[in-house]
C-alpha cells in the first residue's frame, strides 16, 4: 500500500451523515477527506475546481445515489455515475448508499460504479472496500450474495424464463423494501419512552410486516427456492423478541452509522482500535443528534431553555470537545490507573472549551453599566458545576477507560467485551447521558446569574420561554428539581441499585435505567436522604399487611352493605309494593260493588 494518503470526496444530501463518515474516516491516517458537496451541481464544481489545481487531488468518491429513497433523485444519480465516468474515467466511484433494490443496484454498476457498501458498513470493512475499488478492484458480488442469496454474475443465467426472471426480481426487491420496513419498526419497538399507544401500533405494524413477506414468498418464489432456507428465519419472532438489541432506525432519511455491526456479527468482538471504536460510537452519536430534541421526561433540564437549533448546536460542540480532550489524554500517554485522577479534569476541560466556543470568546452583554465578558464569568462557576451535576454522572470513568484503553465495559451488572454489541449499546448510553449532562453544566451558570439579559433571550432561548416570567418559573422548576433530586430521587436509586441516563430516542431525549450496586454509597447516607430510604423500607415493610388488612375491612364493608343492609332495603322495599298491590286490589273490589 502506498504511503500517499487516500483522497475522497463525499457525496450525499445528508449533512449529519457526511459529518458522521467524516469523523470516523479521520481516525485512519491513510484516508483523507478533501472535500464535501450536498447536490450532484455542487461535485461537478468541486471535481472540475480540483482538476485544475492537481488532477490527482481526487482518488475517490463516495457517494449517495440522491437521497436513497426518491425514485428521480435516484435517477439522477445514476446520470450524475454516467457524466463523471465520461468525464473523470479513471475516477473510481464507490456507492455509499441505503438503496437495496438489485434493479438499481444492476443499473449503478452499468453506470461505471466501481463497488456498492450499504449504509450500515462496519468502518474497517468499509475502508478495506475503499483501497480495493482504488487499486483496481471491483467490490459488488460479495454484497449482492448477502442480500439475495445469489452473486451478482449469477443473475442472468439463475433462470431461462423471462417471466421467472421478473417474478424473481419481483420478489427479491419487495423482501428487500420488507427487511428494510422491519428493520426499522423492531427497532422503533426496542425505543426508550416509547407511549404506549405507538408500541401497539408498531407491534401491529410488526406482525402485518412478517404476514406480508410470508405471503411475497409463497406467491413468486419459486420450488427450488422454497426449499431454500428463507433468510427471514432470522428475524426475531414475538417469543424472542426481548433479546433484540437496541439499534438506530433503518430509515433512510435518518441515516445510521456506518459503523453499526450487522445483526449476525452482534457477539463477535471487534478488532478496532481505542481510536477507531472511539470515532465509530461518536459517529453513532452524531446520526442520533439529528432527532429532535424535545425534553420528554418529567425532570427539566437546563438545556431545556434553549432553541432546537441552539441545542443542537451545543450537543456537537460538547461532542466534538470531549472528542479533542481524549485525544490530548492519549497524546499525553496517560495510564489506566491514573484515570480515576483525570475524570474530573477531562469533565472540566470539555465543559471550558464548550462554553468557550458557544458564547464565543470575546463576547460581551451589557448587565448594568458595565460591559460583561461572558464566558470569562461562567468560567468562574466551575466548582458548582462539578458538585451540581459532574459528580452526579454515573460511570464516567467506565466510558473513558473503554473509549481510551478498550477495555470490557463493567455495567449493569455484567462485563461486556470491548466491541462487543452489548459493549457498544451501552458505552452509546453513558456517552449521550455524559454529552447531556455536560451541555446542562454549560448552560447552568448562565441561569443562575445572566438569565434576563436581553441579548442572550433573544439570541439563544426558546421564543416561548423569552419573557421574564417564563424564565423565572423555569429556574424555579430547577430549582425543585435539584431539591427533588438531593433529597428524594437519588437516595432512592442509590436503594434501588440503579442509575438514571438520558439517552437520545426518535421523539427526543428519554431517560433509561440501569442496575448498579450503590452499596456504598447507601451507608454513607445522612440526614434527609437517610430518612427517605427508610420512609421506603417502612413502606415496603408495611404494605403487603396494610393492604391485606385494607382487603380484610373491605370485604367486610362489601358484605355488611350487600348482605345486611342491602337485603334490609330489598325488603323494607319489597314490602311498600305488597302493600301498594293490595291497596290497587282493593279499591277494585270496591267500584264494582
Amino acid at each position: 500500500m502506498s504511503d500517499r494518503p487516500l483522497k475522497l470526496l463525499l457525496v450525499d444530501q445528508d449533512p449529519i451523515f457526511r459529518l458522521g463518515l467524516r469523523v470516523a474516516l479521520e481516525e485512519f491516517p491513510d484516508l483523507q477527506v478533501v472535500s464535501e458537496a450536498q447536490t450532484d451541481t455542487a461535485a461537478l464544481q468541486i471535481l472540475a475546481k480540483l482538476a485544475q489545481e492537481d488532477p490527482n487531488q481526487v482518488n475517490l468518491l463516495v457517494l449517495e445515489l440522491g437521497n436513497g429513497r426518491s425514485l428521480s433523485s435516484q435517477q439522477l444519480g445514476l446520470q450524475l455515475c454516467r457524466h463523471l465516468k465520461i468525464q473523470y474515467p479513471n475516477l473510481p466511484l464507490l456507492l455509499l448508499s441505503s438503496v437495496q433494490e438489485q434493479g438499481l443496484l444492476l443499473a449503478a454498476r452499468s453506470a461505471g460504479v466501481n463497488g456498492y457498501c450499504p449504509k450500515g458498513t462496519p468502518v474497517s470493512e468499509l475502508v478495506t472496500t475503499m483501497h480495493e475499488i482504488v487499486a483496481g478492484g471491483s467490490c459488488w458480488g460479495r454484497e449482492i450474495r448477502e442480500d439475495t442469496g445469489y452473486a451478482l454474475e449469477n443473475l442472468s443465467t439463475s433462470s431461462r424464463l423471462p417471466f421467472a426472471q421478473v417474478r424473481k426480481h419481483l420478489r427479491l426487491s419487495g423482501i428487500g423494501y420488507i427487511d428494510a420496513t422491519l428493520a426499522e419498526v423492531t427497532a422503533q419497538l426496542q425505543v426508550p419512552g416509547l407511549p404506549l399507544l405507538d408500541r401497539a401500533v408498531l407491534a401491529g405494524q410488526r406482525r402485518e410486516l412478517l404476514a406480508a413477506r410470508w405471503l411475497l414468498n409463497r406467491l413468486l418464489a419459486s420450488a427450488l427456492e422454497r426449499r431454500e432456507v428463507p433468510r427471514w428465519r432470522n428475524v426475531p419472532t414475538e417469543n424472542n423478541f426481548a433479546s433484540v438489541q437496541l439499534q438506530p432506525p433503518a430509515n433512510p432519511r435518518v441515516s445510521t452509522s456506518i459503523s453499526k455491526s450487522e445483526p449476525n456479527k452482534q457477539n463477535t468482538p471487534s478488532l478496532l482500535s481505542p481510536r477507531s471504536l472511539q470515532a465509530a460510537l461518536f459517529a453513532s452519536c452524531i446520526t442520533k443528534l439529528q432527532l429532535p430534541l424535545q425534553n420528554l421526561t418529567a425532570t427539566p433540564l437546563e438545556i431545556d431553555i434553549l432553541r432546537e437549533d441552539k441545542k443542537r448546536d451545543l450537543l456537537y460542540l460538547v461532542l466534538q470537545k470531549v472528542a479533542d480532550t481524549l485525544d490530548e489524554i492519549r497524546a499525553s500517554r496517560v495510564e489506566i490507573n491514573q484515570l480515576s485522577e483525570l475524570k474530573n479534569t477531562l469533565l472540566i476541560d470539555a465543559w471550558e472549551a464548550a462554553t468557550t466556543e458557544f458564547f464565543g470568546k470575546f463576547a460581551r452583554v451589557r448587565v448594568g453599566n458595565n460591559n460583561l465578558e461572558i464566558v470569562n464569568f461562567l468560567l468562574q462557576n466551575s466548582a458548582i458545576v462539578q458538585t451540581e451535576i459532574f459528580q452526579k454522572i454515573p460511570l464516567a470513568e467506565e466510558l473513558f477507560s473503554y473509549l481510551l484503553f478498550q477495555t470490557d465495559l463493567q455495567i449493569d451488572n455484567a462485563s461486556y467485551p470491548a466491541g462487543s454489541s452489548e459493549a457498544k449499546e451501552y458505552a452509546e448510553m453513558l456517552l449521550e447521558n455524559l454529552l447531556i449532562q455536560i451541555a446542562n453544566g454549560v448552560i447552568q451558570p448562565l441561569l443562575n446569574s445572566l438569565a434576563d439579559v436581553e441579548e442572550i433571550k433573544q439570541s439563544f432561548y426558546d421564543r416561548q420561554l423569552i419573557s421574564t416570567r417564563e424564565i423565572e418559573r423555569f429556574r424555579n422548576n430547577l430549582s425543585w428539581r435539584y431539591r427533588l433530586r438531593n433529597y428524594v430521587n437519588e437516595p432512592q436509586a442509590i436503594f434501588e441499585s440503579r442509575y438514571e441516563l438520558f439517552v437520545f430516542a426518535p421523539r427526543g431525549i428519554a431517560t433509561i435505567s440501569i442496575y448498579a450496586p450503590r452499596r456504598q454509597e447507601l451507608a454513607q447516607l445522612s440526614g434527609i436522604p437517610l430518612v427517605i430510604t427508610l420512609a421506603i423500607e417502612f413502606r415496603d415493610a408495611i404494605a403487603p399487611r396494610l393492604q391485606s388488612l385494607l382487603s380484610f375491612l373491605g370485604s367486610g364493608v362489601v358484605f355488611v352493605l350487600t348482605q345486611v343492609i342491602g337485603r334490609g332495603i330489598g325488603l323494607v322495599g319489597r314490602g311498600i309494593l305488597q302493600g301498594i298491590g293490595s291497596v290497587s286490589l282493593t279499591e277494585k273490589k270496591n267500584k264494582k260493588l
